[in-house]
C-alpha cells in the first residue's frame, strides 16, 4: 500500500525557477538525503498536488522529470518508487563543481520545435479501436497481403474526396499516391522528377530537409528572397532569364516555412503563368492546410484551373497524430507511376492496416469533430502566446500575428548572437533552433517560435526566458 508521506516542500512562486522543476529538486533532494529510501513509494500525484495546493498537471511533470532522469520508477496500477539503483553524484564529484560554474543540462523540458501539433488533444483512442476493428473483421489473405504501391484505394478516394470539396481541387484517387510522411513523398518527387545538373528553386529562409532530398537528386538549389506577400517572383524571373535547366520551384505558401507569410493571390497566378510558359514544375507543400483561424484558408495553388506542371504534398501526420507517418502526393498519373515504382523498391507499400483505420475516421466524422476541437485549441494557443510575446519581448522584436500554423516568426530589432543564446537556453533546459538551420544564402536574424506542442506554462517560462537574454 502506498503510504501517504507528508513532504516538506515548500514553493517560492517569486522564484525565476518554474513550480514543477521546484518539485522536482526538493524530491531529488528528499531522496539522496535518504528520507525516503529505495523501493519506497512516493505519495500519489493526487496526493501531492492537494498537499502543494497545485495543479495535478504540474506534479505529473515533475515526477515525469523524476522518471526522465531515473530517480523513481513507475510501476502499473502500483505507483512510483525510488529506484532501486540512484543515479550516482558522489560527493567528490559535486565538490569539483565550481558554484559559479553552469552545468549543463542534459534533457530540455522545453522544446521549440518546427511547430508540432500537441499530441494530448490527438484521437488516438479512436484511432487505436479503428486499427484493432480492421484486425477483427478484415480477413487474413486480405488483411496481411501485399497492397497497391499507390496505397489503398478506398483511401485514396477518400483523399481525393477531400481535396475536391475541401481544398477546390479538380482530382481522382488515380493522381494520388500515399507515402510514409511528408518528407518520403519529398524525397520520391526529388528523385523521379530531378536529374544531375536540374535546378530546383526554393524559398530562402525555407525548409531545408527538402533542400536535402533535391541536392541528393543531384540538383543544384536557387534561392529566392521573401517579403510579406511571400517569395519575390522578381527573383523568379531573373532565374529564368539566366538559367536553362530550371525543373521546379519549391514553396510553402499557405503559411511559408518559416516565416508564416501566406503567398498573395497576385504572386500565384503570376508563378502559374510563368510555369506554363517555361515548364516548370510547382512543388507545393501544403504542410499545415488544416490550422488556419480565419474564416477559411487561401486555397492551394494547385487548385488553380490553369495549372499544368505541378506536385502537391499533404500530410494526415499533423491531422491525426504527430507519430503517424502518413503523407501522399498528388500529381499527374504518369510521374506518379515513376514514384510508385521507386517506393516499391525501397518499401514494397505503406500501412494498410492504419490507411484503412485512418479511413474509418474520416468517415465516421471524428477526423473532421477533432479537427474542429484542434483549431479552438490552437487558436488560444496562438493569442496566449501573443500576449506573452508582448508581455517579455515588447521593445525587443517585431512580429505579425499569424493567421494559422502553429508557429510565430519573431524579428528581433537588434543583431542577435543566436547560437549563443541557444547554449544560454540550454542551460535552462530550454532549446531553440537557431535561424541560420533555416538559411540558404539569405543570413536572417528571425526566430521560429512554436507553441502548439508547448503547455502554457512551458510557453510563459520559455518565451520569459528568451526575453531575458533578448536585451533589457
Amino acid at each position: 500500500m502506498i503510504r501517504p508521506w507528508e513532504l516538506d516542500i515548500q514553493l517560492n512562486y517569486q522564484s525565476e525557477k518554474a513550480v514543477y522543476l521546484q518539485i522536482a529538486d526538493t524530491l531529488i533532494g528528499i531522496i539522496r538525503s535518504g528520507r525516503i529510501k529505495s523501493g519506497e513509494a512516493l505519495p500519489s500525484s493526487r496526493t501531492l498536488a492537494s498537499q502543494l495546493k497545485v495543479n495535478r498537471n504540474t506534479v505529473v511533470e515533475a515526477l515525469q522529470i523524476l522518471i526522465n532522469e531515473e530517480w523513481v520508477m513507475a510501476r502499473e496500477r502500483k505507483g512510483i518508487f525510488v529506484s532501486e539503483h540512484l543515479p550516482l553524484a558522489t560527493k567528490r564529484k559535486q565538490q569539483a563543481i565550481k558554484e559559479d560554474e553552469p552545468t549543463p543540462i542534459k534533457r530540455h523540458h522545453i522544446v521549440f520545435d518546427d511547430g508540432h501539433p500537441d499530441s494530448k488533444i490527438a484521437p488516438v483512442a479512436a484511432l487505436a479501436r479503428a486499427y484493432r476493428r480492421i484486425f477483427n473483421t478484415k480477413a487474413k489473405g486480405q488483411m496481411m497481403g501485399y497492397t497497391d504501391a499507390y496505397g489503398n484505394a478506398a483511401f485514396r478516394a477518400a483523399l481525393a474526396k477531400m481535396l475536391n470539396h475541401h481544398r477546390a481541387m479538380h482530382i481522382g484517387s488515380e493522381q494520388i499516391c500515399v507515402t510514409r510522411g511528408s518528407q518520403m513523398a519529398l524525397y520520391l518527387t526529388a528523385q523521379c522528377l530531378l536529374e544531375k545538373g536540374d535546378y530546383v528553386m526554393i524559398e530562402d529562409p525555407g525548409y531545408q530537409p527538402a533542400w536535402q532530398a533535391f541536392e541528393h537528386s543531384g540538383a543544384k538549389l536557387l534561392p529566392l528572397r521573401l517579403d510579406r506577400e511571400g517569395l519575390l517572383i522578381e527573383d523568379v524571373i531573373q532565374y529564368l532569364k539566366k538559367y536553362k535547366k530550371i525543373k521546379a520551384i519549391y514553396i510553402t505558401p499557405h503559411h511559408q516555412y518559416p516565416t508564416t507569410v501566406t503567398l498573395s493571390m497576385q504572386r500565384r497566378l503570376e508563378l502559374v503563368r510563368l510555369s506554363q510558359a517555361y515548364g516548370f514544375t510547382i512543388i507545393e507543400d501544403d504542410y499545415d492546410n488544416e490550422f488556419h483561424f480565419a474564416y477559411r484558408p487561401i486555397l492551394p495553388v494547385c487548385s488553380l484551373d490553369t495549372i499544368m506542371h505541378y506536385v502537391y504534398i499533404g500530410t494526415m501526420s499533423k491531422v491525426v497524430a504527430p507519430a503517424l507517418r502518413m503523407g501522399y502526393i498528388v500529381s499527374h498519373p504518369a510521374l506518379l507511376e515513376k514514384i510508385a515504382a521507386l517506393r516499391k523498391i525501397i518499401d514494397v507499400q505503406g500501412d494498410a492496416i492504419m490507411e484503412q483505420a485512418v479511413l474509418q475516421l474520416m468517415e465516421e466524422g471524428t477526423i473532421s469533430r477533432h479537427l474542429k476541437k484542434g483549431i479552438h485549441h490552437y487558436k488560444a494557443k496562438r493569442d496566449l502566446c501573443a500576449t506573452l510575446i508582448d508581455q517579455y519581448l515588447s521593445g525587443k522584436v517585431t512580429y505579425h500575428l499569424p493567421e494559422g500554423g502553429l508557429a510565430f516568426w519573431i524579428m528581433p530589432l537588434q543583431t542577435v548572437n543566436w547560437h549563443k543564446i541557444a547554449a544560454q537556453l540550454s542551460l535552462k533546459g530550454i532549446k531553440i533552433t537557431p535561424p541560420d538551420q533555416y538559411s540558404y544564402r539569405q543570413d536572417t536574424n528571425g526566430f521560429r517560435l512554436s507553441y502548439g506542442a508547448l503547455s502554457a506554462t512551458q510557453l510563459k517560462e520559455g518565451i520569459k526566458a528568451l526575453g531575458s537574454l533578448l536585451g533589457p
